[in-house]
C-alpha cells in the first residue's frame, strides 16, 4: 500500500499495457520478438509515462535471461563493472539482460564500457530514454541496437488505465471509492498522454478527499480539477519536445492555419518560453512570408519588441497578433530560395571573376590589355536602369531568383518587365 499507485498498477503482460499498439499490438514487431524469445539489443525512446519501463520488464521476464536493472541518473561505471564481474563468476545459461533507464545520462565513456559485452553477446541491452537517441546514445551502441519509439498514450487508453486503477483501489478500500465520469475524463485529458501522471492524479484525488459519514470517498470533477490543476504538457527547453513544438508552430503558420498556429503558441506561452517564440516569429516573417508581404518583418519586430518589454502574461497579446498576421498573410520563399541556389553554386565552384566594370578599380595598371572600367551608372539613364553584365562571365546567364506568384512580386515583375523590355 505504500508503493505509488502507478507502481502497483504496472502491467505484467502485454495485454495489460495501454497504448503503443504500433509496437505491441497483435503481430507487431515487439510482440513477435517477445514470442520468438530472440531478444536483440533495443533502445526505447519516448516521453515519460508511456510504458517504456513496463515493456522492458515484460521483455526481460519473457527472455528467461538473468535480469539486471540500472538507472543512469544514479548509476556509475562501477555498477556496470559489478554486473560484468558476475559474468565470469556465474554461468547464466540464457545470458544476461540489462535494462538501463535514462541512458542519456551516461557519458560516452560509461556507454563504451558496455560495448565489449554487447558485442560478444554476453549482455543484451535494453535502454530507455526520453531524448532523441541519435543525439544522446553512442554511435557504436546505436548501430548494434534497434530503436523503438513510444508515443504519448491516447486519452481513451489513459481512461482505460485510470478505470482499471479505480477498480483495484475499490478492492483495497472495500468498494467505497467512486469517480464521476467527468472526473475520469478530466484526469485523462490533463495527463498529456502520461499514464503515470494520470494515476498520480487519481491518488492525490483520493488522499486529499475526506470520506463521508458512510466512509465513502466520492471524487467529483471539482476534486479532480484541484488534484491536477495543470496539464502534464511535455516540454523540455533542451530536448526534442522543444524543437517538435517549435516545428509544429512554424509549419502551422507556413500552412496558413491560424487555429493550429494559435494552439501551438498557447503551448509555448504556457511553457514560458518567450525567447524561442520571438526568435521563431522573426524567422517565419522572413522565411515564409518574405516578399509576399514585406511589411510583415517590421510589424512582427514591433510585436516582438513589445512582448519582450512586457513579459508574461501581457506578452501573449502582441504575440497572438503577430501569429494571426503571419498565419493569414500571403506566403513567399522566393528570396531565400534564390540565395540558397546561389550559395549552392558557389560551394560547387561556380563563381568566376568579378566583371571589370564592377571592380573597385580606377587604374588599370601597366600591361592590362583590357583598359577602362566602363561602368554604366544606372542613375544617369531613364528609369534609373541600363542593361549591363553583372554576373561573372562563367555564369552570366544564370537565373537564381524567380518572382513569386503573390500580388506584390507580380506587381514588381510587371514593373521591371516594362522597364527592361
Amino acid at each position: 500500500m505504500n508503493n505509488p499507485l502507478a507502481d502497483r498498477m504496472r502491467p505484467t503482460t502485454l495485454d495489460e499495457v495501454v497504448g503503443q499498439k504500433h509496437l505491441i499490438g497483435e503481430n507487431m514487431v515487439l510482440s513477435n520478438l517477445i514470442q520468438s524469445g530472440n531478444i536483440p539489443n533495443m533502445i526505447f525512446y519516448g516521453p515519460s509515462g508511456t510504458g517504456k519501463t513496463t515493456v522492458a520488464n515484460i521483455v526481460a521476464k519473457a527472455s528467461g535471461k538473468q535480469f539486471y536493472k540500472l538507472n543512469a541518473t544514479n548509476a556509475s561505471t562501477a555498477d556496470i563493472k559489478a554486473i560484468t564481474a558476475e559474468l565470469g563468476e556465474n554461468s547464466f545459461s540464457n545470458g544476461v539482460l540489462l535494462y538501463l533507464d535514462e541512458i542519456q545520462n551516461f557519458n560516452k565513456k560509461q556507454q563504451q564500457s558496455l560495448l565489449e559485452y554487447i558485442e560478444s553477446g554476453d549482455i543484451t541491452l535494453i535502454a530507455s530514454t526520453t531524448e532523441n537517441p541519435y543525439f544522446y546514445v553512442y554511435n557504436a551502441i546505436l548501430s548494434r541496437s534497434s530503436v523503438f519509439e513510444f508515443k504519448p498514450v491516447a486519452m481513451e487508453d489513459v481512461k482505460t488505465a485510470v478505470n482499471r486503477a479505480i477498480t483495484k483501489l475499490n478492492a483495497e478500500y472495500e468498494g467505497k471509492i467512486t469517480f464521476t465520469g467527468e472526473a475520469v475524463d478530466h484526469i485523462a485529458n490533463l495527463s498529456g498522454g502520461d499514464v503515470r501522471k494520470a494515476l498520480n492524479s487519481v491518488e492525490v484525488s483520493i488522499y486529499s478527499t475526506m470520506p463521508n459519514e458512510d466512509g465513502e470517498v466520492n471524487i467529483t470533477l471539482e476534486i479532480a480539477e484541484q488534484a491536477s490543476q495543470k496539464t502534464a504538457m511535455t516540454y523540455d527547453k533542451l530536448g526534442d519536445n522543444h524543437y517538435d513544438l517549435l516545428s509544429a508552430f512554424q509549419k502551422s503558420i507556413r500552412g496558413s492555419d491560424p487555429d493550429a498556429s494559435i494552439h501551438y503558441l498557447a503551448r509555448l506561452v504556457l511553457a514560458g518560453d518567450l525567447p524561442s517564440i520571438c526568435r521563431r516569429l522573426m524567422v517565419i516573417a522572413c522565411e515564409d512570408i518574405g516578399l509576399a508581404y514585406p511589411q510583415a518583418v517590421t510589424i512582427v519586430k514591433s510585436c516582438v519588441d513589445c512582448a519582450l518589454q512586457l513579459g508574461f502574461p501581457e506578452a501573449r497579446i502582441p504575440l497572438a497578433e503577430a501569429v494571426v498576421l503571419l498565419a493569414t498573410a500571403p506566403k513567399s520563399n522566393s528570396a531565400y530560395l534564390a540565395l540558397d541556389s546561389a550559395i549552392a553554386d558557389i560551394e560547387k565552384g561556380n563563381t568566376g571573376s568579378v566583371p571589370r566594370q564592377l571592380q573597385n578599380k580606377h587604374y588599370d595598371g601597366e600591361g592590362n590589355v583590357k583598359r577602362g572600367q566602363n561602368y554604366l551608372y544606372p542613375h544617369n539613364y531613364p528609369n534609373h536602369y541600363v542593361k549591363q553584365q553583372y554576373l561573372p562571365d562563367e555564369i552570366k546567364d544564370k537565373k537564381y531568383y524567380e518572382f513569386g506568384e503573390n500580388k506584390f512580386e507580380q506587381n514588381t515583375k510587371e514593373y521591371w518587365d516594362k522597364i527592361k523590355k
